[in-house]
């Protein structure tokens, strides 16, 4: 981004350092928290759109979604009504005005599910030090792939040394 000089005018030219930005759009088990589902996105895309396009997964024996409110749309709402999955998608707080109670108390139940997902990213980073700095969205998608395929293959080892030691 163009600095302005000390004299306030702008400069005729600047560097400009390109940056790239890509997001992970998981569908998670809820029991037992391997990823289902995945997608890989630029930045700027649009979190709500993603539930439409094949995250959901109608082999999946829960019937609930739990996501946060950048998936709380009519359109996403009609989708999951028609494709038989009930919502559990945060509210959102109303403009210019305090979230209301009923409300409030509802989204933190629904944190509680939710949150499982926030742990498969922080273990991505945590462990595997999943950094993506790659140009172009295939290399990023196949990056995000192997990272999601290890962090499963990860959860299976935990939870088969769990049962062993049960």
């Amino acid at each position: 981004k163009a600095k302005r000089q000390d004299d306030g005018t702008m400069p005729s030219s600047d560097l400009a350092i390109p940056f790239f930005g890509y997001k992970s759009h998981v569908s998670i088990d809820r029991k037992y928290r391997f990823i289902r589902k995945w997608k890989t996105t630029h930045a700027a895309a649009s979190d709500g759109a993603r539930l439409r396009e094949g995250l959901l997964d109608k082999t999946n024996t829960a019937s609930s979604v739990w996501a946060d409110t950048a998936y709380r749309s009519k359109a996403n709402e009609d989708f999951m009504e028609k494709q038989g999955f009930v919502s559990k998608v945060h509210r959102k707080k109303p403009h210019l005005k305090p979230m209301p109670r009923h409300i409030q108390k509802s989204n933190a139940g629904k944190s509680i599910i939710r949150s499982r997902v926030e742990h498969v990213f922080a273990d991505q980073k945590s462990q595997t030090g999943l950094f993506v700095r790659t140009v172009g969205i295939s290399r990023a998608t196949m990056r995000i792939g192997l990272a999601n395929i290890v962090y499963n293959m990860r959860r299976f080892l935990f939870l088969e040394r769990l049962n062993a030691s049960a």
